[in-house]
C-alpha cells in the first residue's frame, strides 16, 4: 500500500511539472483552430492545431530558431505535398516523389536538418492520411503557419518561469563543484588515494551537468526575451550567464587538482596540512555563491569568502616541494580566480584580488 501511494505521489509530481506545457498546448490548439476557422475562413483546418502543439513541444527545450525551422518545414512540406498530390494522385511512387521534392526544396532554401525532416514528414501526412480535396490548394500550408504563430504567441503570453530550470541546473553544477572540493580535502587530510580517485572519476562525468546548465540558460534567455511578463527575469539570468563559463573552468581546474592530488598521495609527497582547510573554505564559498545567485543578490559574501580562503594559497603557507604538490598549488589559485569571476569580476580584477604567490614566504 505504501509503495502504491509513493508511486501515485511520484506521478502527480511529474504531472505538476508538466502542467504548464500541457495547458499551453491545449490553449494553442484551441486558439489556432478558432483563428483558422473564424479569421482565415477555413472549414477544416486540421494542420493548425497540429502545428501549434508540435511547435510548443519543440519550444520547451529547443531554441527559438528551432521553432521557426519547424514551422517553415511543416508549411513547406504541406504546401508541396498538397500541390503535387492534387496533380498526380496518391500512391507509392507519388509519396516517394513528394517527399524527395519537399526535402530537396528545404535544402535548396538553405534550411537546416529540422526544416528538411519536417518538410518530408508533413508531405507524407498529406500524401497518405489526408489527400487534398478538390479545393484544398495551399490552405493547409496557411493552417500550419497559423498554428505555428499561435503556438509562439501562447508561449510568449503564457510562458514558463525561465528561472525555475536555471535554478535547478545551477544547483547541480554548484553541487558537483562543492562536492569535489570537499572530496579532495577529505582525501588529502586522510591521505586516502582511493577516495581521491573516486572524486576524480566523478569529476570526469561532470561536463554533462555544465552542458545542461548552459542549455537551460539559453532556453531561459529566449523566454525572457519574447515573453513580456518574464522580462524582469533577465537580470537574474544575466548573473547565471556570467557565472556559467567560470564554473565550467572551475570544474576543469578541480579535475586537474584532483588528478595531481591523487598523484601526490600515490608518490608519498608531503602535502601541506593547510590544504584541506583551504579546499573546504572554497566549497563553503561555492555554496554561498549558489544561495546568493538563487536569491537574485549580488554575490558579495561569496566573493569575500573566496578572497579570505585565498589568503592561505601562497607558496609560503602551502609549501610542498614535490611536482604534483606545486601543480596542486597552482590549481588551487586557479579555482579561486574562476570563483571570483563567477561572482562577476573580470579575470584581471579576480587576479588582483588574490595575494601574490610569494606573499608570506617566511611563515
Amino acid at each position: 500500500m505504501v509503495e502504491v501511494r509513493t508511486e501515485v505521489a511520484r506521478r502527480l509530481r511529474r504531472w505538476r511539472s508538466t502542467a504548464l506545457p500541457i495547458a499551453q498546448a491545449a490553449l494553442a490548439a484551441g486558439l489556432s483552430w478558432l483563428v483558422a476557422t473564424d479569421v482565415v475562413g477555413h472549414a477544416h483546418p486540421f494542420f493548425a492545431p497540429i502545428a501549434a502543439v508540435v511547435c510548443l513541444g519543440v519550444s520547451l527545450g529547443q531554441r527559438l530558431r528551432r521553432v521557426v525551422e519547424l514551422v517553415v518545414g511543416v508549411s513547406l512540406g504541406v504546401g508541396v505535398g498538397d500541390v503535387l498530390i492534387s496533380l498526380i494522385g496518391s500512391g507509392p511512387w507519388q509519396i516517394a516523389l513528394v517527399v524527395a521534392l519537399a526535402m530537396s526544396s528545404a535544402v535548396l532554401l538553405d534550411g537546416g536538418a529540422v526544416i528538411a525532416l519536417q518538410a518530408g514528414s508533413s508531405a507524407v501526412l498529406v500524401a497518405t492520411l489526408l489527400p487534398p480535396s478538390a479545393g484544398g490548394g495551399l490552405d493547409r500550408m496557411v493552417d500550419a503557419l497559423v498554428g505555428g504563430l499561435v503556438g509562439l504567441a501562447v508561449a510568449a503570453l503564457l510562458p514558463a518561469n525561465p528561472l525555475t530550470v536555471a535554478h535547478r541546473e545551477a544547483k547541480v553544477v554548484f553541487g558537483e563543484l562543492a562536492t569535489a572540493l570537499r572530496g579532495v580535502a577529505a582525501a588529502v587530510a586522510g591521505r586516502d588515494a582511493v577516495r581521491a580517485a573516486a572524486v576524480l572519476a566523478r569529476l570526469r562525468d561532470s561536463q554533462a551537468a555544465v552542458d545542461e546548465f548552459r542549455s537551460a540558460l539559453r532556453t531561459g534567455g529566449e523566454i525572457a526575451t519574447i515573453a513580456p511578463i518574464r522580462w524582469r527575469s533577465r537580470h537574474d539570468l544575466g548573473r547565471y550567464e556570467t557565472a556559467a563559463a567560470p564554473l565550467d573552468y572551475a570544474l576543469r581546474n578541480a579535475r586537474v587538482l584532483a588528478r595531481r592530488a591523487l598523484a601526490a598521495l600515490r608518490d608519498g609527497e608531503d602535502v601541506p596540512e593547510v590544504l584541506p582547510d583551504v579546499l573546504r573554505r572554497y566549497a563553503e564559498a561555492v555554496d554561498l555563491l549558489r544561495t546568493e545567485l538563487a536569491r537574485g543578490e549580488e554575490p558579495t559574501r561569496a566573493r569575500a569568502a573566496v578572497c579570505e580562503a585565498a589568503r592561505c594559497t601562497t607558496e609560503g603557507r602551502l609549501g610542498g616541494g614535490g611536482l604534483s604538490t606545486k601543480v596542486v598549488l597552482a590549481q588551487v589559485r586557479s579555482v579561486a580566480v574562476d570563483l571570483l569571476q563567477a561572482t562577476g569580476l573580470s579575470r584581471a580584477e579576480a587576479a588582483e584580488s588574490l595575494p601574490p604567490v610569494d606573499r608570506g614566504g617566511g611563515r
